[in-house]
Formats: structure tokens, sequence, C-alpha cells
């Protein structure tokens, strides 16, 4: 008879208060689910009677199925795309970093308000890397959020300074991307 040995952890730190405050956190990194964390984290939010407002910096063109998905749930899940696509389609700095501002305003909006307890800035971790928005101003605004407010930013890149004011931050890393392979992206699971 072979004797099992316990590989369980039994030893885990306990944070000695238990406070509470809104969090901020940060999806980053190379690989593909920064976005659909964050949807994750919504939906999680939404069953626990939460209010939740997206902003989407970059993916304005697309009919996506978390969009589609987002209606079901009425005054709960609001979704504004207000991006023009990806910077290699719209070859306009000037004109992306015009609507980068008039989407920064949007959020700002947002993390301000009393009705929303979760909102989600996807991608805009992209808008800061190539200086759409000045980014001291960015995480200064987000030093001004409510106490209680949740914020959740999305997107490659995150710059330290959004990395050293977050509560949370996670790096998705790519290990395998059917794309590498030639496939397209997929309905239903990658948008």
């Amino acid at each position: 008879m072979t004797s099992k040995v316990d590989k369980s952890p039994r030893n885990h730190k306990v944070a000695g208060e238990n406070t509470k405050k809104g969090l901020i956190l940060v999806n980053t990194g190379d690989g593909k689910g920064k976005s659909t964390a964050a949807f994750g984290t919504a939906l999680r939010a939404i069953g626990r009677g939460y209010k939740v407002a997206m902003v989407q910096f970059i993916k304005g063109k697309w009919k996506t199925g978390e969009v589609e998905a987002a209606k079901k749930f009425g005054d709960h899940f609001k979704i504004f795309s207000l991006g023009e696509g990806f910077t290699w389609e719209t070859q306009n700095f000037e004109r992306d970093v015009e609507i980068a501002k008039t989407t920064w305003d949007k959020c700002r909006e947002f993390l301000h308000d009393s009705e929303h307890e979760v909102v989600i800035f996807d991608e805009i971790n992209y808008v800061l890397k190539y200086n759409f928005l000045n980014k001291d101003e960015v995480v200064a605004e987000l030093k001004k959020k409510p106490p209680m407010k949740h914020v959740i930013l999305t997107g490659g890149g995150a710059p330290e300074e959004l990395v050293e004011i977050a509560d949370l931050v996670t790096e998705m890393k790519c290990i395998k991307h059917p794309y590498a392979q030639g496939i397209k992206a997929q309905p239903g699971i990658e948008y």
C-alpha cells in the first residue's frame, strides 16, 4: 500500500485587519484575457447587486459578444465603446489622441459618479503606452476616486505609475496563441 503525502498548503497568512475599500485592479501583459478577466469581475459584481460601467478605448468598431451579453443586464451593466479601432487601422495619431481624450472624459464621469460601484477602463493601458493620454493626469485622477469605487484597468504595457498605485496587478503571459498558427479570431471565444 502506497502512503499518500499531504501536499495541501496548511500555512496561510491571514490579513491583520478586514479593511474595506474600493480597489484599483490592473490586468496587463502580452497574453490574452485581460478584458475577459474584467468581464468576469463585472459578472461577479453584478451578481452581488453592483452596477458596472465599462468604457472601451480601442474596440469601438468591433461587434463583440461581451457587448451583446451586457445588454441583457440592463442598467446593471453599461458599456460605452468610444474608440475607433486599433491604431494600425486608424493611422492618425492626432485623431487617436482626440478620441482618447473624449473617452477619458467619459471615464472620469463614471469614476466620480455615485451610481456605479465598479468601473472598467478597457484598453487604457495601451492608450497610455502610446502617449494618447498623459499618464500623470490619469494617475492623479485615479487617486481622487471615491473611497469605495472599484476600478479595473486593462491593456498591455501598463505604466509603472499605474502598477504602483494599484491594489492588484495581474500579468497575462502568452504561452501559445492560435493567431501564430494562422487561425483567425473566433467569435464567442475571442470577441
